[in-house]
């Protein structure tokens, strides 16, 4: 499942209110381990292994009211949510953490 990029702070919503496990991974331009971490996260977004679970990224500067509101104060940050709530997450460019975080929810 390809990761869908959210615009806007209803799409992020609408799109972590789902029953499905939803793992976001939030990110910005200038940050080097983001950049190391994005071929990873899309690796894991197309695995079959883990079809169940939606995928989605998050700009922290262009979406500061998503970002912000959620605490957000390290990059990269994956958090996973489920019917809107938070259930778990990983900061930082952890790709076993990540892994561990996605397989639990697969």
């Amino acid at each position: 499942m390809p990761v869908t990029p959210v615009e806007s702070l209803s799409d992020f919503q609408a799109l972590i209110s789902s029953n499905d496990v939803v793992v976001v991974d939030f990110w910005a331009t200038w940050c080097g381990p983001c950049k190391a971490m994005s071929p990873v996260f899309e690796k894991m977004a197309s695995s079959p292994e883990f079809s169940a679970i939606k995928f989605a990224k998050v700009n922290v500067d262009a979406h500061a009211d998503i970002s912000q509101g959620l605490g957000i104060s390290s990059l990269p940050t994956f958090l996973a949510f489920r019917n809107g709530e938070k259930v778990n997450g990983v900061v930082g460019a952890n790709t076993s953490a990540l892994q561990e975080l996605i397989q639990k929810y697969a």
